[in-house]
């Protein structure tokens, strides 16, 4: 324990990946990779650096001395000329070359566009794992019936697989949404104070060739075969827009399903994995909450209005740039993507253990039946010689009878009234037998198979489980 505030995403919900990712060693050893890759491409391209500075520069990559760091930005209010300065300490012989025509932006956006690439690759293959446990799900569940709800009132029968491919569906928009987003990522580069490369002109006397091949060779170490066209000092703040966007979108779906979930839990249809030994309640020892998806309907509504700080940033970067951002985005995209992770691990966990009362389902689907197969039953009269809307208006006025009994805590009786009306002309055995729920399904089954179809080239290899979470 500590006696200081810390991020719950950090100490309670995100992964042990996302944190590592996010931490301040990641941050600044990718700073130092940057620092090294600027110094190896000037030198390769003619610059007076020699591979012995290079060379120090990378054996020292580790030693980060934050206590050096620390005191130095104290002296000069400026982080990334403090860390110039440690790595200066330990490679004393690169101390001269380090951000050679660079400026601050350099490292801190390159570093960042990194990290968030990573990050996202992370995300996408946890939400195929998702994915992944929802198809399964759906295989095994495709053809049983459930009652379906329109307005939350209860409507025609569909499958409770069925169901499942309406929140694949919606993950798998935004997988095809972090997808374009990854392939629309570029690199920075090194592109100067307002991006318009002076500082290398400078250094290369002119040689626009060099300054081009430069910033193709930072890119090539870090992965990028793509770099902005254009740029200010920084890279365009619409980037981290794009990327809180995809996440909030994925926040919506998990919590769309989680939501279902919840609502399915209140009628005992479904539950989420329930732990041997949980405790669902301190006061209540036989509940059953459905805590997890909970926590991801609360962690959900966090991010996507996290998502409105991007767009707010993007839109006010003034010119070639103002430092109004930098403040906000240390805060809101790091903790939008170690949220967006926990909400997945939860999603995967909630997925892997969905547990289905099929007698309950079985019980719901008994008592709303009669009404849902109400047409059928007129369609038979009828053809046994019945007037339609004569029929029509026995069918009317006894649903009306079996509506008000139920609404007295009474069973469904409808059958009963309606075999005691002669013109109707069919006895209870004979209506009995037109009620077999999966007549009233349609094409779910198919539906799920077709989309299944889809599906699966999607997860092919992907490992479906559950995430370790803390309860």
């Amino acid at each position: 324990m500590t006696n200081e505030y810390v991020s719950p995403l950090s100490t309670r919900y995100a992964s042990k990946y996302m944190r590592e990712l996010f931490s301040s060693d990641t941050r600044y050893k990718t700073w130092r990779k940057l620092w090294i890759s600027l110094a190896e491409a000037e030198m390769k391209l003619g610059l007076p650096i020699t591979e012995e500075q290079v060379n120090d520069l990378k054996a020292h990559i580790d030693e980060i001395d934050y206590d050096v760091v620390a005191k130095r930005e104290k002296e000069v209010r400026h982080d990334v000329m403090a860390h110039v300065y440690a790595y200066g300490q330990v490679a004393p012989s690169a101390a001269g070359i380090i951000h050679l025509g660079a400026t601050s932006c350099y490292v801190t956006d390159n570093a960042d566009i990194v990290i968030y690439r990573d990050a996202l690759r992370y995300i996408r293959q946890e939400l195929l794992v998702v994915i992944a446990n929802l198809a399964k799900f759906a295989e095994e569940y495709k053809a049983t019936p459930t009652l379906g709800y329109t307005h939350y009132q209860p409507a025609q029968l569909v499958t409770v697989g069925k169901r499942a491919t309406l929140w694949m569906q919606d993950l798998l928009a935004d997988l095809e949404e972090i997808d374009f987003v990854l392939d629309s990522f570029k690199f920075l580069g090194c592109r100067g104070t307002t991006g318009t490369e002076a500082s290398f002109m400078e250094l290369f006397d002119g040689d626009e060739e060099k300054i081009d091949k430069m910033n193709e060779m930072i890119a090539a170490d870090f992965g990028f075969d793509k770099r902005y066209y254009v740029c200010g000092q920084t890279y365009p703040r619409k980037t981290d827009s794009r990327i809180l966007n995809c996440l909030s979108s994925v926040a919506q779906s998990c919590y769309r399903m989680a939501n279902d979930i919840r609502l399915l839990q209140h009628d005992r249809q479904i539950e989420e994995p329930f732990e041997k030994n949980q405790i669902g309640s301190s006061a209540m020892a036989y509940k059953r909450n459905p805590m997890r998806s909970e926590r991801i309907c609360s962690l959900a509504r966090y991010l996507m209005s996290d998502a409105s700080n991007a767009a707010m940033t993007a839109s006010v970067q003034w010119l070639e740039r103002t430092l109004d951002d930098s403040a906000n985005r240390r805060i809101s995209m790091p903790e939008g993507f170690l949220c967006a992770d926990a909400i997945i691990r939860l999603a995967q966990n909630v997925t892997d253990g969905l547990h289905v009362n099929e007698k309950i389902i079985e019980k719901t689907v008994d008592e709303y039946l009669p009404f849902i197969a109400t047409e059928n039953l007129m369609m038979e009269a009828v053809k046994r010689g019945g007037d339609r809307q004569e029929i029509h208006e026995i069918i009317r006025s006894c649903s009306m009878e079996a509506t008000a009994n139920m609404k007295n805590g009474l069973p469904c009786n409808l059958l009963e009234l309606l075999s005691q009306v002669k013109e109707f002309g069919l006895t209870f055995e004979e209506m009995r037998e037109l009620l077999k729920a999966d007549k009233y399904i349609g094409r779910c089954p198919q539906q799920v198979d077709a989309f299944l179809e889809v599906v699966k080239p999607v997860i092919a290899g992907v490992d479906s489980s559950s995430a370790e979470i803390n309860l």
